[in-house]
């Protein structure tokens, strides 16, 4: 095992970016946040929950909707959250996942205001980790789950927002499980540029054409046995081809990337590798966290490469998991190629180690000087983590 130390000392990365721990609330609204200029004042502004906070300092805060907060033995009715122009007014609404197996809402910006008009959006939306992302490739994000057992992904007119959203079927019913199954993700398998769908059991390819909504092509592959969270395609070792992240159970112990593979006769295979395991002796850098229910990928130190973020879910199960009751941390993996198939390091930083994660939560520039910022919301409240300089000011005071 090699420590983080001896990897700088052999040419790693001298300079780690450092993170300023800012907590915008200490109530638990929701496990879903996300980002948009609310307000259109060229800044950007979280939203956690029912609230938004204005930026560039997040101390003012409005309300979306009922402004209710949950008690930590227990589960918000914000699971998901995304910023987006639903009705294409140049102004930044906002979606919510409520519940697996419940409605999704999209809240539309009254321009200034303070009424935002609530709006349903799916009658119902299963699976733990439903994507907001574009599909089809018009340009436009889809909403992407399950329902009543199959793969689905829904597609809006802005034209005509406040209408229900079209389903479109992607995998044959019965394929996968009910409201509270683990592990999705989208992204190009097979390299062919359309975009594809992970799910813990198989990868789904999409179709050339998705005239008359025909079903993807399944290929079958246990990547989770329980189901892990989000998942990835991305090309971790650089050698040309895609390979798949997934956490190893959504709640346990875990984080595994599967290394794309192909036999003599030019069939798929994939190879599983550790990132974290159980236990310190199973984890190439000793690291170990359970409840990895939610992670990001974009490049954390700005070195082109997309980097690993995730951490812990705390209480996901209120106390009940394996480790449910260890610290809230929230880490970064940098992501170094080999370039040849199966070479990959993932090496961790640790954020934090009392806020942890969500079911989802966001990682972008939100302060405007092009550094990735984490912003989390769960059961710990609702906390923002600047990424520094290492020359700048230590973290400043908490904001409650």
């Amino acid at each position: 095992m090699m420590s983080i130390a001896a990897w700088i000392s052999n040419g790693g990365a001298a300079e780690v970016p450092q993170f300023e721990r800012l907590q915008l609330s200490d109530k638990f609204y929701a496990e879903g946040v996300h980002a948009g200029d609310f307000n259109k004042d060229g800044k950007m502004d979280v939203v956690s929950g029912p609230y938004w906070y204005a930026g560039p300092d997040f101390v003012e805060k409005k309300s979306l909707y009922d402004t209710k907060h949950f008690p930590p033995k227990g589960y918000s009715r914000n699971f998901n959250t995304w910023a987006y122009d639903i009705n294409g007014d140049g102004w930044d609404d906002v979606l919510r996942v409520s519940f697996p197996g419940d409605k999704v809402f999209w809240y539309e910006n009254p321009q200034g205001g303070d009424d935002w008009k609530e709006h349903v959006a799916v009658d119902k939306l299963d699976n733990e980790s439903p994507q907001f992302g574009d599909i089809n490739g018009d340009g436009q994000p889809d909403l992407t789950g399950s329902v009543a057992g199959q793969f689905v992904y829904f597609t809006f007119n802005k034209a005509s927002a406040a209408d229900k959203w079209t389903m479109h079927g992607i995998s044959p019913p019965k394929s996968t499980g009910g409201r509270f199954t683990h592990g999705l993700g989208i992204g190009d398998v097979d390299g062919d540029g359309l975009t594809d769908l992970l799910d813990k059991n198989h990868w789904w390819r999409q179709p050339k054409s998705l005239d008359g909504d025909p079903l993807w092509k399944e290929f079958r592959f246990k990547f989770s046995g329980p189901g892990g969270a989000d998942m990835f395609a991305y090309d971790f070792d650089g050698d040309g081809d895609n390979d798949i992240y997934t956490s190893a159970a959504a709640h346990s112990y875990g984080l595994r990337w599967f290394e794309q593979t192909q036999d003599a006769d030019g069939k798929k295979g994939w190879k599983a590798h550790v990132i974290t395991g159980a236990k310190a002796a199973e984890s190439p850098y000793g690291v170990v966290f359970s409840q990895a229910h939610s992670a990001q990928l974009l490049d954390i130190d700005g070195d082109g490469i997309k980097d690993l973020v995730t951490g812990k879910r705390w209480w996901a199960h209120n106390g009940n998991d394996p480790g449910g009751n260890e610290p809230a941390v929230l880490y970064w993996f940098k992501v170094v190629p080999g370039g040849k198939s199966g070479a990959a390091k993932f090496i961790p930083y640790q954020i934090d180690n009392d806020s942890g994660v969500g079911t989802q939560f966001l990682a972008t520039d939100l302060n405007g000087d092009s550094k990735v910022d984490i912003l989390v919301g769960n059961k710990k409240g609702t906390f923002l983590h600047l990424q520094r300089n290492l020359k700048e000011q230590a973290p400043g005071p908490q904001i409650k």
